[in-house]
């Protein structure tokens, strides 16, 4: 009965009894601390060591509008809620007792998955993180930098922050080889020499470098993705090998659908205060 009990308790929210470990907007996750932290410490050396030395550079819009992505893109990736109730569909298939259906999309045929966890039948490109312990919709991949999954809801937030975050590390990168090629002029030194005068810049210089590599090897996947309509997941899983991909639709046409098409509603409030409600775990209880 605890659990019904907590449920019940005044001013509960959904997320303080959420079954699953996704993390939203009402609790930071730590890969996200992480990040940010990191964002804000090469801003910071790079305000204090590098951009006042240097004239015409104003780094605000894009250090702004990077902070912003970096927060919003931990909104709810397209959670699917779990059923409180077994599925009554008996479509089973044989092989391995996993229960299935089949739907068409553009004439080809797909299988739905059902999940055991959740007690629903997934929609198509729904899967089931491991992680979160949540069906999301449109599962793209679960983000150890981002602490949450990339699915329907954040994904063009997710590819908007890969490459804006590209953007700042490259002006990051230009102006500090920049500085440094200016110190080592103005100081006759080399750059073991500069290393003992200016440890910070090289050190930016450097970390700026390696974010470059990692980013843009990040933005050129996804973007190739975006344009053949295919996640992550899917391209991993290699979904489509061996038969079309039902959602391909031609260049322009995906790239319009998966970054300006209407984003849905979140089907899980988060912020609502909980509903009592008998779960698994309570049957198991003894009533006294």
């Amino acid at each position: 009965m605890l659990a019904m009990e907590i449920n019940a308790a005044k001013g509960t929210r959904t997320y303080q009894v959420w079954p699953g470990n996704n993390v939203t907007l009402s609790s930071y996750p730590r890969g996200l601390f992480l990040t940010s932290v990191s964002i804000l410490i090469s801003t910071w050396i790079f305000t204090i060591y590098i951009a006042n030395d240097l004239q015409n550079t104003n780094p605000t819009l894009v250090i702004t509008i990077c902070s912003i992505l970096t927060i919003v893109v931990s909104i709810d990736p397209g959670i699917i809620p779990r059923s409180t109730q077994q599925s009554s569909v008996e479509d089973t298939d044989s092989s391995n007792g996993s229960r299935r259906k089949k739907v068409t999309i553009n004439g080809v045929q797909l299988k739905l998955k059902y999940c055991r966890i959740c007690r629903i039948f997934r929609p198509p490109r729904s899967c089931h993180c491991a992680i979160c312990d949540n069906c999301v919709e449109k599962f793209d991949h679960h983000c150890p930098w981002i602490g949450q999954c990339i699915a329907l809801r954040n994904y063009r937030f997710y590819l908007a922050f890969l490459i804006t975050a590209l953007v700042f590390f490259i002006y990051i990168f230009a102006f500090s080889c920049w500085r440094i090629h200016q110190r080592m002029l103005e100081s006759g030194t080399g750059l073991f020499g500069m290393l003992r005068n200016c440890p910070e810049t090289l050190a930016l210089t450097l970390f700026s470098f390696a974010a470059i590599w990692f980013l843009g090897g990040l933005a050129i996947f996804h973007s190739s993705l975006t344009a053949i309509n295919q996640t992550a997941y899917e391209n991993f899983r290699n979904r489509y090998e061996g038969s079309p991909n039902p959602y391909d639709k031609g260049i322009i046409s995906n790239i319009t659908e998966v970054l300006f098409s209407p984003l849905p509603p979140s089907r899980v409030d988060f912020r609502a205060e909980a509903m009592p409600r008998w779960n698994v775990e309570d049957e198991k209880l003894p009533l006294g």
